[in-house]
């Protein structure tokens, strides 16, 4: 298991916990938030945000062409 896989190993249990009470205060509150279905997890975007800055990269859309892109393109 490489580092980026314990990184999103680590918000994705954190998110596990984390949504539903998040979800919870917000009904409490009567705040209405739109639940719109997307194709990447919030733990994916976490941990592709996370890795962005822990990279050398000096931009995101660069960083995202080179790795993640590439990236998601050979897993495809």
């Amino acid at each position: 298991m490489n580092n980026l896989d314990a990184v999103f190993l680590d918000i994705e249990n954190f998110f596990q916990t984390f949504l539903p009470a998040w979800e919870n205060y917000l009904i409490s509150f009567g705040v209405k938030q739109r639940n719109k279905p997307s194709l990447l997890s919030v733990s994916k975007v976490m941990t592709i945000v996370i890795a962005f800055h822990q990279s050398r990269y000096g931009d995101f859309k660069t960083y995202y062409i080179h790795f993640v892109y590439r990236y998601s393109q050979r897993i495809s």
